[in-house]
């Protein structure tokens, strides 16, 4: 009975204003970290999938700059049908990733192949590039799948492309065909 003569003894006759603001204060401190370290270890789980460069999920870790709408191989947008597109930029130089069934379309629109010509020409593409058949390309830095051998390669002094050809027949690419374009950013 000491301490009944303190005012915030039981039965001082005065009603229970609930828990101490300290009391208060150190449950919310231990909620908030018993909360922060399951979720700190779901965000540093999926990190990768949750942070992109620019905001950008086909934009490779370690790129410097977004992808522009019309890139440097002659100015040429993706073709419509583009999927699982990747870039990496680094110091103005891009390696661009994607996968279309437009090869001959896109080839023409970006300057690598002539209107009237046909892109299996010897004299634009080149097929001695050292891929051998389903081995794979992946330049340093662009994330993604590789190119998959036998490959024609075109180039102009503005940029340069690797599409993958069809392992059965020279006349013909990959349906759809992944490509793999390296240009310099103006």
């Amino acid at each position: 009975m000491e301490d009944s003569w303190r005012d915030d003894a039981p039965g001082s006759g005065e009603p229970d204003d609930g828990p101490r603001p300290r009391r208060l204060l150190r449950r919310l401190a231990i909620t908030v970290l018993v909360l922060a370290v399951p979720v700190g270890g779901l965000v540093w789980l999926f990190q990768d999938d949750l942070f992109h460069p620019f905001g950008d999920p086909r934009a490779c870790e370690g790129s410097d700059a977004p992808l522009s709408g019309a890139f440097g191989a002659g100015g040429a947008p993706l073709p419509g049908d583009a999927s699982d597109v990747h870039y990496y930029t680094q110091n103005g130089h891009t390696e661009l990733s994607f996968v279309s069934s437009r090869i001959p379309g896109f080839l023409h629109t970006a300057g690598f192949v002539p209107d009237d010509a046909s892109p299996f020409d010897e004299s634009y593409g080149d097929d001695h590039f050292a891929l051998g058949e389903d081995d794979t390309e992946l330049p340093r830095g662009l994330c993604g799948t590789g190119v998959r051998g036998p490959v024609l390669t075109y180039g102009s002094a503005a940029a340069s492309i690797m599409v993958e050809r069809s392992p059965f027949t020279t006349d013909r690419f990959r349906a759809p065909a992944r490509v793999i374009v390296t240009y310099n950013t103006p």
